[in-house]
């Protein structure tokens, strides 16, 4: 995602609120506000948000995984198979 074509200084979003709203609504794309020169604000659309924290949600449980996996806290396949096997026998 490159921000370079989408940035704007604060007295933009100011005075451009509702125009903003619809080109972020119908892009999707992200927009950098500056304050002072520097970078102070994302605005982006709800729908691109709720999917960018689903994405992080589900890299956060992979991480999760991954350490678990480092750590040793795993049960071999297997055996998780077997014991499958076993309780479906009952």
């Amino acid at each position: 995602m490159k921000f370079s074509s989408q940035v704007k200084p604060i007295s933009y979003l100011k005075s451009h609120a509702a125009e903003i709203v619809k080109t972020i609504s119908e892009s999707r794309e992200p927009m950098l506000i500056t304050q002072n020169g520097e970078a102070k604000l994302v605005v982006m659309d709800v729908k691109t948000y709720e999917e960018q924290m689903e994405t992080f949600a589900l890299l956060k449980i992979l991480a999760l995984g991954n350490r678990e996996i480092e750590e040793g806290h795993f049960e071999n396949v297997e055996d998780v198979f077997g014991e499958l096997d076993g309780a479906a026998d009952q």
